[in-house]
């Protein structure tokens, strides 16, 4: 990692507040050149919800004073009801959220120093938020660049897969969000005077996610509203869409430049987890990724001829054999491209799982299956990505191939066909396909989830009608990987993965007929690499990180693992306590001390999917040498009946030893679906 201590362009930083169509503020940071108001320049904003003035700070640090260093007004807002900013915020990617947005861009390009040209970029939610302000089309926005987000709310974001209720990140990530939501206002930012009235009022508006997300089961207007994939037409600033193969939201890469402009659109897909892929955690390797950046703006805010338009519509990373761990520093592997996506590189591969006439199997896994499942946002922590997965396929149905005879290049979403019966209305199906080395290891290449309700499609919910055979076919989620000569080809089938998919209330079985099943590869020909030039990046390059100083472990505090899995012999019960380690407690150089500590935990017992039941709890404090101290503690439990689900939440807050807010909700919603 290369550190720049100057630019070329002395930068200046400011804090401002931009007005809004309602006249709500918000809170904005600004990095542009010293020079920008006799010389404008294309103005960047990033658009979040995690605290600029702390949470994501040092982040913040690596990129945008390095934009205004090369020639940008490098722009970082709080959402509406988020960090610094004035109102309140009652969902994600709101309508009032997204024409906010557009409030800021257009108050953006009418300032004296910008030229009037604006761009987007963020990771996940700012990725997310970009994308879909793209969409609204306000005329100064020009080109985004949008990593780790999706174009498709219901079936690619944190809430469902498959039509299936994402256990382990629809509660964890709802919790998350109580917990964040409450966070108050900085008084060093908003005034002594005004932090706590503002407080109270976020804290009198709060009504915990979980609640709409629950109560939408199919894709509905709800889950329409803000998915690009409803009209990629809408859509006419270029874009640069970036994913990781470590990371849930990599399929929408190759859909965006599936169905954008080809001539505006750019994809890059590499081995990364959640993360800026210029950060250098794990896996990597990390990537010059600012300059690539850089280029974009460049071609499309400066209207310099970069080459950046004449790189592959796709930069894919294939990743080499590696036996299963759940962190790489780096993963082996190695550069492709595609001039379009479909591409005649990649051809579809059948591979049936039986052959005509093999005798039916059933498919009744334990409702543990999937606790080796890994972190649903691998993150670079150390537990984030699957385990060997040989407990996983003892406890599924497998389907190995014979020994590979020579190496096999996957890129793209392969399928499984099955024709199945289920005993019960309600089943989920999962397929894993694995890497199985001749020492029997399996690692995980890639997976997928279909709940059997929405088959048909995820707008609705049709009932199976057991004792009839039917053939369902889904995607799994898109990899890149070559598997080596002498290995095998597995898919694993089961029809329960804990926590990652919530169990349907009754306990069945599916029947499978492997002969009337397969699974189709996208097999690449590397014949396809000859003649092509090598795609290279530059070395990571950031500006000189914040001053923040991070807590090490207390060593007389009892270890806390990121991730443990117990079993209580006695009463069948599995669980699953997790730390999701998103930084921990830091001071930084303003003297703000951030404390955070959070912990999930999933439990079910054996053979009762009723047993299920998912806790997310948090406490967040913040204060300063001047004696500011505010605090929030946060619960957000999950469980089911046969015919609803139950929530259950409550939030404290306290500022300086006083109670502020003592809330609790208890809510149940029909199970749809889910």
């Amino acid at each position: 990692m290369r550190y720049r201590e100057t630019f070329d362009r002395p930068v200046h930083t400011e804090d401002v507040w931009i007005p809004t169509r309602d006249g709500t503020r918000l809170h904005a940071r600004i990095w542009r050149p010293a020079a920008a108001a006799a010389d404008p320049v294309p103005a960047l904003l990033e658009y979040l919800p995690y605290r600029k003035s702390d949470w994501t700070a040092p982040r913040d640090a690596q990129r945008h004073p390095w934009y205004a260093g090369h020639g940008y007004a490098s722009v970082r807002v709080d959402l509406r009801g988020s960090g610094d900013s004035e109102g309140v915020m009652l969902d994600e990617y709101t309508a009032t959220e997204l024409a906010d947005g557009v409030d800021v861009v257009d108050w953006l390009a009418a300032q004296e120093w910008c030229t009037g040209k604006v761009g987007m970029f963020g990771i996940s939610w700012g990725g997310f938020n970009a994308l879909q302000i793209a969409a609204l089309r306000p005329e100064p926005l020009k080109a985004i660049v949008t990593v780790c987000s999706t174009d498709d709310r219901y079936d690619n974001d944190v809430h469902y897969m498959g039509g299936a209720v994402l256990g382990i990140d629809m509660l964890a990530w709802a919790g998350t969000m109580l917990a964040f939501t409450a966070r108050p206002p900085d008084p060093a930012q908003v005034g002594a005077d005004r932090w706590l009235p503002l407080w109270r009022e976020r804290l009198d508006a709060i009504t915990p996610y979980l609640h709409t997300w629950l109560d939408h089961q199919q894709r509905d207007d709800y889950w329409r509203h803000g998915s690009v994939c409803e009209d990629y037409s809408a859509v006419d600033a270029a874009v640069l869409a970036v994913g990781g193969w470590a990371d849930p939201y990599r399929d929408t890469v190759l859909r965006l430049v599936e169905h954008l402009d080809p001539g505006r659109v750019r994809g890059l897909i590499g081995p990364w987890s959640h993360q800026y892929p210029d950060r250098g955690l794990p896996p990597g390797p990390a990537i010059g990724f600012l300059q690539e950046t850089l280029r974009w703006w460049d071609q499309h805010l400066k209207d310099a001829d970069t080459g950046i338009m004449a790189e592959p519509a796709l930069r894919a990373w294939i990743n080499d054999p590696v036996p299963p761990a759940t962190s790489y520093t780096t993963m082996p592997g190695r550069w492709v491209g595609a001039d379009s996506w479909p591409t005649p590189a990649v051809t579809w591969d059948e591979r049936p799982l039986g052959e005509p006439g093999a005798a039916p199997v059933t498919v009744r896994s334990p409702h543990h299956t999937g606790l080796d499942a890994g972190r649903f946002f691998p993150f670079g922590n150390p537990t984030d990505l699957p385990p060997d997965q040989r407990e996983e396929d003892g406890r599924s149905v497998c389907f190995d191939s014979p020994p590979l005879t020579a190496r096999t290049e996957i890129l793209g979403r392969p399928r499984v066909r099955l024709r199945l019966d289920s005993t019960t209305p309600r089943a989920h199906v999962i397929a894993r396909v694995c890497d199985v080395a001749p020492d029997g290891s399996s690692t995980l290449v890639t997976r997928g989830v279909l709940n059997l309700l929405s088959r048909h499609g995820r707008e609705r919910a049709d009932a199976w009608v057991p004792g009839t055979f039917e053939d369902v076919e889904f995607e799994l989620n898109a990899t890149g990987y070559a598997f080596p000569p002498g290995h095998r080809v597995r898919v694993a089938v089961s029809d329960t993965y804990w926590p990652w998919v919530w169990p349907h209330g009754e306990r069945g079985s599916l029947t499978v007929l492997p002969g009337g099943s397969a699974v189709l590869l996208p097999v690449r020909d590397p014949a396809y690499d000859a003649g092509r030039a090598p795609i290279r990046f530059e070395e990571p390059e950031q500006a000189v990180p914040l001053a923040v100083t991070v807590d090490a472990p207390d060593p007389a505090a009892p270890p806390r693992p990121e991730r443990v899995v117990r079993h209580d012999v006695a009463t069948g019960e599995w669980s699953l306590e997790v730390d999701p380690n998103y930084g921990g407690s830091r001071t930084y150089p303003d003297g703000l001390r951030y404390e955070e500590s959070a912990r999930e935990v999933y439990r079910i017992r054996a053979g009762d999917p009723l047993s299920a039941v998912a806790v997310s709890r948090w406490t967040i404090r913040l204060r300063r040498p001047d004696g500011w101290d505010a605090s929030v503690t946060t619960s957000t439990e999950l469980r089911a009946t046969a015919t609803e689900f139950i929530m259950e939440s409550t939030l404290v807050a306290r500022a300086n030893g006083e109670t502020v807010a003592d809330r609790s909700w208890h809510r149940t919603t029909p199970r749809t679906s889910g």
